[in-house]
């Protein structure tokens, strides 16, 4: 093996062993606290449904270990045995070299690679989530989910691979900060269509009916100077008993969107609450922060890729033969490398990530606690979804911190009051 792929290789075992590590140490820390209910929980949650949230939390977290494990398994076998090259250079023979052929190569690896992990996400819905009470998908909507995703991949991310290939021959040295534009315009002009197009093939969205709750919601939205075109209720319940609410869109297109498990399980206030929660992301700009990261990391990632193209050791590390030159042939390596490879240095990136966007929950949570002059209903809501999700409780300090996107339960109060 050559020097860089020892080094890769170390990575994704570092990033595995890390990861086995804190889920460890979470499964320990939460069988340390599961005979009697904390202090800090009495009185919020019962002894019964305490004792399913610590079942519910130590089954996902063995079985993600167990997917955790296949998936380093399949990244090194898939990098190191020499079957990219080889499937690259018979597929080439196959069906040449145009930007149309190689945009297919890069489609279908990444569509065997999904297929690989089908029976995880079968297992995990029709097994784990059903054995706690969470499952509502049938077997048909599972698999129309996959066919509708498939198609959509095909019809959109498809052309958008080809049109990528296609700039790196018209533009030169300088595709990668075209194929970024792209991809970034694309990315913005998703968030216009998806609410309007895309979303509603999966989901069926109704306008809130008439009444004191959509008048209170609205009322809400007008003294807070957020401008919501509507506000729709979603059949989450369609695929599960879990909940949520968010706004999508711009402009006059934006939305409130509340699942109607969530509308069957707050009261008024505590929906009104968890609404000025979502609008103070909006407020605080949370979500234009968010997306100019995006964009930020887009253009890193091409970047990268870019350079990567130029080093004959990246090729061979992995059995691949380097050709200089602009043409999408010569870069497709490059691209489907750093793609397999990303997720192994993002894994080391996301705990700050996850700190920001904690602090982003705590502006919210802010913003909610001023907006409703009061912080009893937020509370009470977040306690009603922390038990109708069987959340985790009582996580160690250190895998929380490494990946929760949200603070715990605990912090979150310990912060409103």
């Amino acid at each position: 093996m050559s020097p860089f792929a020892i080094i890769a290789l170390i990575l994704i075992l570092a990033r595995a062993i890390t990861e086995l590590w804190l889920s460890r140490l979470n499964q320990r820390h939460v069988r340390g606290n599961a005979n009697e209910v904390p202090p800090a929980f009495r009185g919020i949650i019962d002894e019964t449904t305490y004792r399913r949230s610590i079942d519910y939390t130590l089954a996902k977290s063995r079985f993600g270990d167990i997917a955790n494990v296949f998936d380093v398994v399949l990244l090194i076998a898939v990098l190191f045995s020499g079957v990219l090259p080889w499937a690259f250079a018979r597929f080439s023979a196959s069906f040449g070299n145009s930007t149309l052929a190689l945009a297919g190569f890069l489609f279908i690896t990444g569509v065997a690679l999904s297929i690989l992990a089908l029976p995880f996400a079968w297992y995990a819905q029709f097994k784990l989530e059903e054995r706690f009470g969470f499952n509502t998908t049938s077997v048909k909507t599972w698999l129309l989910d996959r066919v509708k995703g498939f198609l959509l991949a095909l019809l959109l991310g498809y052309p958008l691979l080809a049109l990528v290939l296609k700039l790196m021959e018209w533009t030169g040295a300088n595709w990668w900060l075209w194929a970024a534009a792209v991809v970034i315009a694309f990315q913005l002009l998703m968030l216009l269509v998806a609410p309007a197009v895309i979303m509603p093939l999966f989901n069926k969205f109704t306008p809130l009916p008439e009444g004191t709750l959509r008048e209170r919601l609205f009322a809400l939205a007008q003294r807070t100077d957020f401008p919501a075109r509507s506000i729709e209720v979603m059949d989450g319940s369609k695929r599960s008993r879990h909940s949520n609410a968010f706004f999508t869109g711009f402009g006059r297109f934006r939305k409130i969107v509340l699942f109607d498990t969530l509308v069957a399980q707050l009261t008024q206030p505590e929906l009104e609450s968890v609404l000025a929660h979502e609008i103070g992301h909006y407020k605080k700009r949370h979500l234009i922060k968010l997306l100019g990261l995006s964009i930020a990391g887009v253009f890193v990632a091409f970047a990268v890729i870019a350079w990567l193209a130029h080093q004959q050791w990246f090729y061979r590390a992995f059995g691949f033969e380097y050709q200089p030159g602009f043409a999408a042939a010569n870069l497709v390596p490059a691209m489907l490398l750093f793609a397999l490879l990303a997720e192994t240095i993002s894994f080391w990136v996301s705990p700050l990530i996850h700190i920001l966007s904690r602090h982003f929950e705590y502006e919210a949570d802010s913003f909610a606690h001023a907006t409703m002059g009061e912080t009893e209903s937020f509370v009470q809501a977040l306690r009603k979804l922390s038990e109708k999700n069987l959340s985790n409780l009582t996580p160690h300090p250190l895998y929380s911190g490494f990946y929760y996107s949200h603070p715990t339960l605990l912090e979150r109060e310990r912060a409103l009051r």
